[in-house]
């Protein structure tokens, strides 16, 4: 079986870890039998954050998209970048499909020349899979939503909602990355009969890691809003007087980052609090997996690499109770714990019940890893993945 992969997140020379899950899934399905080539959808044009920064920001954010090769290959796998313009993205994200549309369908019509794919899969509704759907790929369309069209294109415009819904009828099959991911899919048009859950997955590692000598809570991933990093801060302040070597640990890179680190210095705890920025996917890996738990007590948060992440080397991991991802890995087993939505007072006791007992925090991780190792690795999600194409295929 020959699958063309279409993704607007995918790894790139400035940014490595974009959409790095999207990669891992390819080299699952790879692995599992099938035959893959991606072609990213490629805005080479700053954001307007950089423009706003000023010249010399938006300078340098415009040479390294230029910077970015055409073609390279990765682990293997041949990827494409395939550049299309567009308005900026918070008045029009909704129609970058259209816009992308004349630069993929050149792509795909190049691609079939050398790798006569029998199958598209697009990763999220908008852009990629409505481009996909424009530009008339003549090849069955399955697209994986991973909480963004469901949780923000959809729900922010008219528009939006239409071009998802239209995206949904189009495809063969609907992947959704949880059963409530799946929920809001069937409520903008996908068809019970044509949906399935596929979960991502993460390594296994042979063994735990050394942890830090003192305890450390971490959190990994993009530092914005939604994920609430600031309720975490505001636990480590309330725990200082039980917990006085606790340190928080934040792996990545965003708009909140130095509104985080002006708060940490507010609450007097900025000497507990490290801000390494964005590392490299492998070096992110090695640091999460040596603290004592992660916490990411987000909203919206249709699934959460990070927490089957850490859990698969024996890290327990918090996150907020009623969304889609965090319910889901809860659903599978032990080892991750589920808080209300803000309730900081909430979190902390969590964090208090684990780092106040060796045993409790041990048996939490051996449960975290149980729970990753039967339901969440790579080489599940590549089967799952494939069985997707092969029902695709059949219908």
């Amino acid at each position: 079986m020959k699958v063309a992969i279409v993704a607007e997140f995918y790894p790139r020379a400035s940014d490595p870890v974009l959409g790095v899950w999207a990669h891992r899934q390819a080299l699952a399905a790879r692995d599992a039998g099938t035959d893959v080539r991606v072609l990213v959808l490629y805005r080479p044009v700053p954001p307007l954050a950089a423009a706003r920064a000023g010249p010399r920001a938006a300078l340098s954010a415009v040479r390294r998209a230029l910077a970015q090769p055409r073609h390279v290959t990765l682990d293997g796998i041949d990827v494409t970048y395939v550049p299309y313009l567009s308005p900026p993205r918070p008045s029009s994200y909704e129609d970058w499909g259209r816009w992308a549309t004349p630069s993929l369908a050149l792509a795909l019509r190049l691609l079939r020349r050398r790798f006569a794919f029998d199958l598209v899969h697009a990763h999220n509704a908008v852009p990629a899979a409505d481009a996909v759907r424009r530009a008339a790929a003549r090849a069955p369309l399955v697209v994986s939503v991973h909480g963004g069209d469901v949780f923000h294109t959809a729900p922010r415009s008219a528009r939006g909602a239409r071009t998802v819904t239209a995206t949904f009828e189009h495809a063969r099959l609907v992947l959704a990355n949880s059963a409530g991911t799946a929920l809001r899919c069937r409520a903008l048009g996908a068809a019970a009969g044509r949906m399935r859950v596929v979960r991502l997955g993460t390594d296994l590692p042979a063994a735990r890691a050394e942890p830090y000598p003192q305890p450390t809570i971490v959190t990994t991933g993009h530092v914005i809003a939604r994920k609430r990093h600031a309720d975490v801060l505001e636990a480590v302040a309330l725990l200082s007087d039980r917990h006085p070597r606790l340190r928080y640990l934040v792996i990545g890179d965003g708009p909140e980052l130095h509104a985080l680190r002006s708060r940490a210095a507010r609450l007097g705890i900025a000497d507990r609090v490290e801000l390494p920025g964005q590392l490299p996917p492998a070096a992110a890996l090695e640091r999460t997996r040596r603290a004592w738990l992660l916490a990411m007590p987000s909203i919206d948060e249709a699934f959460g690499v990070a927490y089957i992440e850490a859990m698969a080397g024996w890290v327990p991991a918090i996150g907020t109770r009623g969304e889609p991802g965090p319910d889901e890995i809860a659903s599978a087993g032990g080892g991750i714990s589920l808080v209300a939505p803000g309730d900081i007072e909430g979190l902390a006791a969590t964090i208090d019940g684990l780092l106040s007992d060796e045993r409790v925090l041990s048996e939490a991780g051996d449960a975290a890893r149980a729970t990753v190792s039967s339901a969440f690795s790579w080489s599940r999600c590549g089967a799952a993945t494939v069985a997707a194409y092969e029902q695709a295929l059949a219908r």
